[in-house]
């Protein structure tokens, strides 16, 4: 590969609700210039970007996927991401990782819940955006109303710098509101196009856009707003240097128009990339937690790893942004995260899941290193001795678990390192042993994410495992105060036990977690043994009192006790504050928390009474409903025992129309009429002793 400057590098990251079109766009990026000899498809199974067995299989992505695409002196890494709820985290790794996101909204559909929710991630993260409308060849689709609703969703920075000729079945090019030249694009999906004849039944239309489009790109530039006024107009120059600008400094979302499937409007997308978009050079200063950096090539190296991948053939690979400096193969560098040197090998550039082998790399690269042994999501690399470290990712809290079982002794053999693969792979899985039950729980971002993950267990790793009920991770609390006393003696020969501990135990706000107070005067017990007590306190608090949850939002007051000059030690205490803890708990009133669950439903309106009646079913509480494009949005607060079964009723319910999100809002009490069964069902489990045998 011919050597790219970073003034010529393009980093995108292909972002959208689901099924609108990001892959079937990755592909026709990567036909129309000429990195792939066939236009891939998603129904054929032979796109670049979505490769693992699991996408293929349910034909939608489930991870960020890279690959590049070279023009002229440019080349454009892109990172082709899901756009389903469960795997949302990927995005946000993905945009880390780029200058810009290309936002792909269906011209059919509008602007759809989880794009909103992607646009206030690229808020946070100050990323400029540019929205294409795809699917411009899709019956009924409507400029129009997608525009709407985009300037609805998005504000009046979002302005169309293209228009589409036709739409549905007559989609046919588009018009280059910039220029105000329109092109006509063949039928035969090579993405070849022809300078047409504006037409005239739509001229009129062209012209106010145009003038909206000139309006927007001087009132964020003073010397163009003057030239604007005087002349009322602005020449090619001015304008582009205009849309550039205000593009970078997020003062303008550009409205493009595809239909990626008949690849139409796709190489009018990738001259827009290129001209128009940032390269790591124009964002320059970039934030570290020490301070900011340049993207200097003559600058000392650092880089952020935002993506593991566990390769069955290569091993563990990490995917490394390079923000200044030069990384060179064959070289050690250090991981600040992990105050470790790392050994860098190879490097290789990701064309989907194909590796090509590369030399140095400058900023603004992205580029692939196998088998770093101890570097994982998130780390920075750089020179050792510098103070570079980059923001750490914040991965969302898992929302539902599952208790997994090996079918075999072998798959038993197999099982905790497979899943170590996909946990560097995936940090958002979690997997812990449940020391009541001794069951092995693994908890992921939704049904679908853990049915995935034991998926990729059976492909990847030849284990194979069965799933059992979801585990709804209920926690516990106290509502009143105790106050208890607890002597632990025991005597069997030679040296004995003797801790003695008398605790306040009290209710805390909801989110203040555990408070653990030492008010000892006079030296009842030694200051060597006040931490053994703690310890005994935090590991009692795990199994709980009621039904063996963690207990939160308490505060535990260490006021009196007494020693032994020989019996007594740190475990004899530790031992006396667990049972003191656990006596405490029963006499302060304890209840049980459960979570709840933030749901979004999006639903045709004629489902909108029943939806909202099953919602109510299920102890759910209606927050809001507002339209969306043809669609309604309902937003509710539902526990999450409630909505194990949602998945199947709502697709009976609206013959697969509708779909839904759902994430963590916050614990509330269990109301009592069900905490019984929840405590029985904990006693059967063996997480709990019934009264009687305590």
């Amino acid at each position: 590969m011919k050597d790219i400057l970073s003034e010529n590098l393009r980093n995108i990251a292909i972002v959208g609700h689901g099924q609108t079109g990001k892959t079937s766009l990755v592909s026709a990026i990567l036909f129309n210039t000429g990195m792939v000899s066939r236009l891939g498809r998603i129904e054929q199974g032979n796109t670049v970007t979505d490769y693992d067995e699991a996408e293929i299989e349910k034909k939608i992505s489930i991870q960020a996927s890279l690959a590049y695409a070279l023009k002229d002196k440019y080349k454009i890494n892109i990172i082709d991401t899901p756009g389903y709820a469960n795997f949302v985290w990927e995005v946000r790794l993905g945009l880390r990782a780029v200058e810009t996101g290309v936002m792909t909204v269906s011209a059919y559909e509008g602007v759809e819940v989880q794009s909103e929710k992607i646009f206030d991630s690229m808020t946070e993260l100050k990323k400029p955006l540019v929205l294409v409308l795809n699917k411009m060849g899709k019956d009924l689709s409507d400029f129009n109303n997608a525009y709407d609703s985009i300037i609805e969703s998005f504000g009046k920075n979002s302005i169309a710098v293209q228009y589409p000729i036709g739409k549905g079945n007559s989609f046919s090019g588009i018009v280059d509101l910039i220029e105000m030249k329109a092109y006509e694009y063949g039928k035969d999906e090579k993405g070849d196009y022809k300078e047409v004849e504006i037409p005239s039944d739509i001229k009129d239309e062209l012209q106010a856009k145009r003038e909206e489009l000139i309006e927007k790109i001087a009132e964020n530039d003073e010397k163009l707003m003057e030239i604007y006024f005087e002349k009322g107009d602005l020449n090619s120059e001015e304008i582009a240097s205009g849309l550039k600008s205000g593009i970078l400094k997020r003062d303008i979302f550009p409205v493009l128009v595809t239909d990626a499937y008949s690849n139409i409007g796709v190489n009018h997308l990738i001259d827009f990339i290129l001209k128009y978009t940032p390269s790591i050079l124009d964002i320059g200063e970039i934030e570290t937690l020490e301070g900011k950096i340049l993207p200097d090539k003559s600058a000392k190296f650092s880089g952020l790893v935002f993506k593991t991948i566990s390769d069955p053939f290569t091993g563990k690979i990490s995917i490394i942004k390079v923000f200044s400096g030069i990384l060179k193969p064959d070289s050690t560098y250090y991981n600040n995260n992990k105050s470790k040197e790392e050994r860098i090998g190879g490097l290789f550039f990701l064309q989907g899941k194909n590796q090509e082998p590369c030399g140095e790399v400058k900023p603004g690269e992205i580029v692939a290193v196998a088998k770093l042994k101890e570097t994982q999501t998130g780390d920075t690399l750089c020179i050792k001795g510098e103070k570079v470290q980059f923001p750490e990712f914040k991965f969302p809290i898992p929302s539902i678990s599952f208790a997994i079982e090996p079918k075999s002794r072998s798959d038993e053999n197999k099982i905790s390192t497979s899943l170590s693969k996909i946990m560097e792979e995936d940090p958002t899985v979690k997997t812990e042993r449940d020391f009541q039950t001794k069951e092995l729980i693994i908890s992921g971002n939704g049904q679908l994410h853990v049915e995935l993950v034991v998926n990729r267990l059976k492909r990847r790793y030849d284990v194979e495992v069965t799933m059992k009920p979801p585990k709804i991770p209920y926690l516990e609390t106290i509502t009143g105060k105790a106050d208890v006393e607890k002597k632990y003696k025991k005597q069997s020969g030679g040296r004995g036990q003797y801790g003695h501990v008398l605790l306040k135990i009290e209710a805390l706000p909801r989110g203040k977690g555990f408070v653990f107070e030492n008010t000892i005067f006079g030296g009842s017990i030694p200051k060597n043994y006040i931490p053994a007590v703690e310890k005994g306190i935090r590991e009692a608090k795990v199994t709980g009192g009621l039904a063996g949850y963690l207990v939160v939002d308490f505060k535990v007051n260490l006021y009196d006790g007494s020693f032994h000059e020989v019996d007594s030690s740190d475990m004899a205490f530790k031992i006396a504050a667990s049972m003191a803890f656990k006596m405490g708990i029963k006499q302060a009133k304890p209840t049980l928390l459960e979570p709840i669950m933030k749901v979004q439903v999006i639903v045709p309106e004629e489902f909108m009474g029943d939806i909202n009646g099953n919602l109510s079913g299920r102890r759910g509480k209606i927050q809001g409903m507002e339209q969306k494009g043809k669609n309604h949005v309902i937003t509710a607060l539902v526990p999450m025992a409630e909505m194990l079964d949602f998945n199947p009723t709502l697709t009976s319910i609206t013959g697969g129309r509708g779909t839904y999100f759902m994430e963590l809002s916050n614990y509330e009490q269990v109301p009592h009429q069900l905490q019984k069964k929840i405590i029985d069902d904990a006693v059967k489990e063996g997480r709990v002793k019934k009264e009687e045998e305590e």
